[in-house]
């Protein structure tokens, strides 16, 4: 089982919004119950081209008002760039980000907690993975 979860970069430090991350880093997870792991497959950059990656904290307006078919191909890129994984851990998506993700069978899993931790997420979201 893939899990797909949006990374400001290398150190793997989760990024909250999953539409504007500048990568995502995804996993396998092997085993079951209390013996489950991940590990990290690979780290794949965001192929959206309509935001700023160098500057990721840089509030970034989705205008969906229009949304134009141009504005939803570029949110449809990253449904495509993870269509092998599984699910995608969020803690917020515009509704065109999550409709890219769903539309490739990939399951949004809410985060809400604390942690900037990708495997320590992972860990604690474990049970959410079925």
């Amino acid at each position: 089982m893939k899990i797909a979860i949006p990374v400001k970069d290398e150190n793997l430090n989760f990024f909250p919004n999953a539409g504007h991350t500048p990568k995502f880093a995804v996993y396998t997870m092997t085993g079951s119950g209390m013996f489950k792991s991940f590990n990290l497959d690979e780290i794949k950059q965001n192929p959206r081209n309509d935001i700023d990656h160098t500057n990721p904290e840089a509030e970034h307006a989705c205008n969906h008002s229009h949304d134009d078919a141009e504005h939803i191909e570029q949110h449809n890129k990253m449904g495509r760039v993870l269509k092998e994984c599984d699910y995608i851990v969020v803690e917020k998506a515009c509704k065109n980000t999550a409709r890219s993700f769903t539309s490739e069978g990939i399951k949004l899993v809410k985060y809400n907690g604390d942690s900037f931790e990708s495997t320590k997420i992972l860990n604690e979201l474990s049970s959410k993975f079925v």
